[in-house]
């Protein structure tokens, strides 16, 4: 299996880039965020890592600029229904940190912000992928670690909504009623006004385990 390809980028392309490795041109299918983390057209030396996924009539190989990017892929396909093209959709919209925090706190109204996925599906994307993260130690550990984009920024709510929500997320993370209680205790005081950070706080204070 191809695990990883290091050459020269030939092109690069929103979708797809294709590496020259060794005078074999690899043409890999992307996310947006991986192809615009990389460097110019021509640079040497430039690393992805990959996954081969194996098809009745081709051969089609997928290129990531991170470890949490291939791993969030890896679930992403592995639900039924989502393809290749679906996943990078969704990473081409959140980064593997903010998704992991979407489908922590169940977010439908993020989720359906990906092209191609709409409210019932985003909800139905949300609750197979729970468990999957939630039992994921690398993908629970992203939870909370990405800030919104300006664009994602969630409306104001109150401290007892976003305490609730962020409560709901750590009960599916396979934290006890107690231990999350205990967690959120002075948010408040800290001046957390998101989701997000309050699953954040809860799991700084637990100190990261599950």
């Amino acid at each position: 299996m191809i695990s990883q390809l290091t050459g020269s980028l030939l092109e690069a392309l929103p979708t797809r880039v294709v590496l020259d490795v060794g005078g074999v041109g690899y043409e890999l299918g992307v996310s947006a965020t991986t192809a615009a983390s990389l460097p110019a057209v021509g640079e040497a030396g430039v690393t992805l890592l990959t996954r081969l996924l194996v098809k009745e009539s081709a051969l089609e190989l997928y290129g990531f600029a991170t470890r949490e990017e291939r791993s969030v892929f890896d679930r992403l396909v592995a639900v039924s229904g989502v393809g290749p093209k679906l996943a990078l959709a969704v990473l081409s919209t959140y980064s593997a940190a903010s998704l992991a925090t979407i489908v922590a706190t169940q977010d439908a109204t993020r989720m359906a912000q990906v092209p191609g996925v709409g409210k019932k599906k985003a909800q139905r994307l949300l609750m197979e992928l729970q468990d999957v993260f939630a039992k994921d130690a690398e993908l629970r550990g992203l939870v909370g670690m990405s800030e919104a984009p300006a664009s994602d920024v969630p409306l104001p709510q109150t401290s007892e909504s976003v305490r609730d929500e962020a409560g709901s997320a750590l009960l599916a993370m396979g934290f006890t009623p107690q231990e999350a209680e205990l967690a959120l205790q002075g948010l408040g005081e800290a001046g957390v006004t998101t989701i997000e950070k309050a699953v954040a706080y809860a799991l700084k204070r637990l100190g990261g385990a599950a």
